[in-house]
């Protein structure tokens, strides 16, 4: 067999981190230099080692921002990277072909559903700005919405500042009403949720909305049921800029629409010049594969319960089940 051509190969890793940001890692993250070089080794040998996982990108600034996500618990960082793998490739229509260039990703970002704001706040974090009023849902699909998701995301967890610092989220509920909700099942959206929560390593700092319409109290109280303490507890809900603004929000990196300098129009011009940018690194992602066959079914279908459970596989017995598990065989290598 020949050797595997992996989607990016090994680096060496070298920290371009401010000052002040490889402090704060040490301090919130558990990162040090140390801890970094052996947490990259294990995590890159436990993918070559995998039966799982085809192919993957291996460079330190993908898995890093795994790493970061889970505080370098490295069995939890290789869960969410397999969990990442396999649900990019289950829910294919909505996160293979990232292209913002694509008509219909263009037409979303040109008005505004979903961008990131240029600059960073007083504490060196990027401001993602939605409203979910613009999404038209008799003309785009469930997974036009996903991607254009996946895009932003994706985009922005390639700054190596943004996965220590995280991010902050600013959404404008106005014009969203019953046809939005009728987007997903309730059963698609439980599985969204929590496997988003689980998989996309993105640290979330800051979560506040404006505008949000009482039609959809009902579906705003059944998402906040299915995230977790630690982020319900950060999400802030308004019932006006004005509002918002007397709650001492600030507001200078949002839009001048929304109380900031610059108009949003110009904001959208810079944030498509980004994604530009990192267009050729998200087409990449296309070549990442795993091995569908050696999952459970529930784990295909992205089923909460197999979050739960982690992945075992489908056609071995259960008492090899630990073997396989998704930690469990890799973790002897660890102390060879």
């Amino acid at each position: 067999m020949g050797a595997i051509e992996w989607v990016t190969e090994e680096d060496n890793y070298e920290c371009a981190l401010s000052k002040e940001t490889q402090q704060l890692a040490k301090e919130e993250l558990r990162e040090d230099k140390n801890t970094r070089d052996q947490a990259l080794e294990q995590i890159r040998n436990w993918i070559k080692l995998n039966p799982r996982i085809q192919n993957s990108r291996l460079d330190a600034k993908f898995l890093l921002r795994f790493l970061r996500c889970k505080k370098f618990n490295v069995p939890m960082a290789e869960e969410a990277i397999e969990r990442y793998l396999l649900l990019r490739q289950v829910y294919h229509p909505a996160f293979n072909h990232l292209d913002a260039t694509e008509q219909t990703m263009d037409e979303l970002l040109s008005l505004g559903y979903l961008f990131a704001a240029p600059g960073r706040d007083a504490k060196g974090r990027r401001v993602v700005i939605a409203r979910p009023g613009v999404f038209d849902p008799h003309k785009y699909t469930n997974a036009d919405m996903c991607r254009i998701h996946a895009i932003t995301y994706e985009s922005l967890m390639e700054e190596e500042e943004s996965q220590v610092r995280g991010f902050v989220h600013f959404a404008d509920g106005a014009g969203v009403g019953f046809p939005h909700l009728t987007l997903f099942t309730p059963k698609e959206a439980v599985r969204i949720v929590k496997n988003g929560e689980r998989t996309i390593p993105m640290r979330h700092k800051e979560v506040h909305a404006i505008n949000t319409h009482p039609s959809v109290k009902f579906a705003l109280d059944f998402g906040m049921t299915l995230i977790s303490d630690k982020i319900r507890k950060r999400i802030k809900l308004y019932t006006s800029l004005e509002d918002a603004m007397n709650h001492k929000l600030d507001t200078s990196l949002l839009p001048k629409e929304y109380g900031g300098t610059m108009p949003m129009k110009e904001m959208i011009v810079l944030w498509k010049k980004e994604l530009m940018e990192i267009r050729p690194i998200l087409l990449t992602h296309d070549k990442m594969r795993v091995r569908l066959e050696l999952y459970s079914e529930k784990a295909r279908e992205g089923a909460v319960s197999a979050l739960k459970q982690g992945f075992g596989c489908s056609d071995i017995g259960s008492s090899d089940s630990t073997m396989y598990g998704i930690t469990g065989s890799f973790r002897k290598l660890e102390v060879d």
